[in-house]
C-alpha cells in the first residue's frame, strides 16, 4: 500500500477537533446552561445521551454510504451538517431545542468520524494503523486540552451559547480541506442498504437507551420510560434474528467470532461505561461539590487530554515491548484505579494534585484506547474493514452513553436516599466508585486472547505458521 498522504490525518483531525472540543466545552457548560435553562443539572444528561444516541443510529449507514456516494462527498456533508446543528445549539432556548440540536450535531458526527477513519484504514498498510491512528489523534487530542479552559472561560466571563459558534470556522476550514485534499474512495458492487436492519437497530437501540437516560424522571408521561426499555428490547432481539438471516446485515455480528475484534469490542464497551461518564461527573462535581467557577474547573479538566496527548508518542513502543494483552489487562486495572481515585477527591485536595492524577488517568486511558482501537482491526480483511467500523463505532458510542446513564443514576439513587435535592460531594464518590468497577471488569475479556494476539500490528513478533490453525 502507498504511504499516507500527511494532509489526510489533518483533515479528518479538523473533524475530530470539532467533536472532541464540542463534548468537553458543553460538559464544563452544564451547569450554567441547566441554569439558564431552568433545569436540574442532572437532566442535561440528555444533552449527552441524545447526541451520542444520534451516533448509534446513524454511524451503521455511514460505511455504506461512504462506499455508495464517495468518501470526499459524504465526509464533507457530514462537517456542514454538524456546523449547522453546532449554530442550532447556541439559538436554542429551551431544553427540547437543545436535545434536538444535539440530535442534529450528532447525525453529522455519525457520518464525519467514522468515514474519515475508515478512509485511514483503507489507506494505510497494517503493520502501520497503530502509528497512524496515534498519529492522527493528535491534532485532535487538542480539543479536549483546549476545550475545557475555552469553554469555561467563555462561560464565566461571556456566556455559553458562545461555546457552539467556535466549531464553525473549524467547519468551514474542514469543508475546504476535504474538498481539495480528500481521495474520494469507494467500492464497486456494493450491495443494496439493509434498511429493514437500519430501523430495527437504530430505532432498537435509542428506545433503550433513551428509556433507560428518563427512567425515573417525569420527562415522559406515567410508564412511559419502561415502555420504551420493553419496546428497545424486543426491537433489538429482532435485529439479532435478522442479521443471522440476512446475507449483508447493516451491523455484522458475524464479525465478533474474529477474537481480537471480540475482545476489542465487548472489553472496549465495559472499558467506555467508566470513561464515558467523565466529561458527565467530573466538571459537575468540582462546580456544584467544590463550588469552582467553570474557568477554574475546565483548567484542571484539560489534564487528562495533556495526559492523553502525551501517550500517543509512546503507544507504538509500549505494545511492540509487551503485546497487546499484557498491556491491555495491566492498564485496565490501573486505568479503572485513576478513575476510582477522583472519587475521592474533596473541595480540601491540593488542585496541584488534582492535576497530576487527571494527568496520569489521561495517560493511561489514552493508551487502553490506542490499544483497543488496533487490537481490534488486526485480524480484519480490507474488505470488512467498514462493516468492523460500523460496528465497532457503534458499540463505542452506545457504551459512552451507557456510561452517562450508569452516572446519572447512582447520583439520582444517592440523592433519593439522602432525600435531598441538592447533589452533594458523596454523591459523586459513590458515581465514580460504580463506574470505575464497570471498566475493570474488562479485563475478563482480554484474559481470552491469546499471548501473540495482534502481533502483525503490535510487531511483538510474528505468529508461526499454522499456529492457531
Amino acid at each position: 500500500m502507498a504511504s499516507l498522504p500527511r494532509i489526510i490525518p489533518l483533515v479528518v483531525a479538523s473533524a475530530l477537533f470539532m467533536e472532541n472540543t464540542d463534548a468537553t466545552v458543553i460538559a464544563t457548560s452544564l451547569p450554567a446552561m441547566a441554569a439558564d435553562l431552568g433545569q436540574d443539572p442532572v437532566i442535561l444528561k440528555l444533552a449527552f445521551t441524545t447526541y451520542l444516541l444520534a451516533l448509534t443510529v446513524f454511524i451503521p449507514v455511514s460505511g455504506w454510504c461512504a462506499d455508495r456516494f464517495g468518501a470526499r462527498n459524504v465526509f464533507r456533508a457530514a462537517i456542514a451538517v454538524f456546523t449547522l446543528g453546532s449554530i442550532a445549539c447556541g439559538l436554542s432556548t429551551s431544553l427540547e431545542g437543545l436535545i434536538a440540536a444535539r440530535f442534529l450535531q450528532g447525525v453529522g458526527g455519525a457520518m464525519m468520524v467514522p468515514v474519515g477513519r475508515l478512509i485511514i484504514l483503507r489507506t494505510v498498510a497494517k503493520s502501520e494503523i497503530v502509528g497512524a491512528l496515534a498519529m492522527l489523534t493528535i491534532p485532535a487530542l487538542m480539543g479536549p486540552l483546549l476545550g475545557p479552559p475555552i469553554g469555561g472561560f467563555i462561560t464565566t466571563y461571556f456566556h455559553w451559547r458562545w461555546i457552539f459558534w467556535i466549531n464553525v470556522p473549524v467547519g468551514i476550514l474542514g469543508m475546504v480541506l476535504a474538498t481539495l485534499h480528500m481521495p474520494d474512495i469507494r467500492e464497486e458492487g456494493m450491495p443494496p442498504l439493509d434498511a429493514l436492519g437500519f430501523l430495527l437497530s437504530g430505532l432498537g437501540l435509542s428506545a433503550l437507551v433513551f428509556g433507560a437516560t428518563v427512567f425515573g424522571r417525569d420527562v415522559l408521561p406515567a410508564h412511559g420510560a419502561p415502555v420504551l426499555i420493553a419496546i428497545g428490547l424486543v426491537l433489538t432481539s429482532l435485529y439479532v434474528l435478522h442479521a443471522s438471516r440476512s446475507a449483508n446485515p447493516i451491523l455484522d455480528l458475524d464479525l465478533l467470532k474474529v477474537a481480537t475484534f471480540r475482545s476489542g469490542v465487548m472489553g472496549g464497551s465495559l472499558f467506555r461505561i467508566g470513561v464515558g461518564a467523565i466529561p458527565f461527573l467530573l466538571p459537575l462535581m468540582l462546580q456544584l461539590g467544590f463550588k469552582l467557577t467553570p474557568f477554574q474547573s475546565g483548567s484542571l479538566t484539560c489534564a487528562a487530554a495533556l495526559g492523553a496527548l502525551t501517550m500517543k508518542f509512546t503507544a507504538a513502543r509500549i505494545l511492540k515491548r509487551f503485546g497487546f494483552r499484557s498491556v491491555l489487562l495491566f492498564n485496565a486495572v490501573v486505568s479503572a484505579a485513576t478513575l476510582a481515585v477522583q472519587g475521592l477527591f474533596t473541595p480540601q485536595t491540593p488542585h496541584l494534585l488534582i492535576l497530576a492524577l487527571l494527568l496520569a488517568g489521561g495517560f493511561f486511558r489514552s493508551l487502553q484506547f490506542t490499544s483497543l482501537n488496533a487490537l481490534s482491526y488486526s485480524d480484519i480483511p480490507a474488505r470488512e474493514m467498514g462493516s468492523a467500523t460500523s460496528l465497532y463505532t457503534v458499540a463505542q458510542q452506545l457504551s459512552l452513553a451507557v456510561g452517562v446513564v450508569c452516572a446519572a443514576s447512582v447520583l439520582e439513587f444517592a440523592q433519593y436516599l439522602r432525600g435531598d435535592l441538592v447533589l452533594s460531594v458523596t454523591d459523586f464518590a459513590y458515581a465514580f466508585f460504580a463506574v470505575a468497577f464497570i471498566s475493570a471488569l474488562s479485563v475478563f475479556s482480554h484474559l481470552k486472547l491469546a499471548p501473540d494476539a495482534g502481533s502483525e500490528v503490535s510487531g511483538r513478533g510474528v505468529a508461526k505458521v499454522g499456529e492457531g490453525a
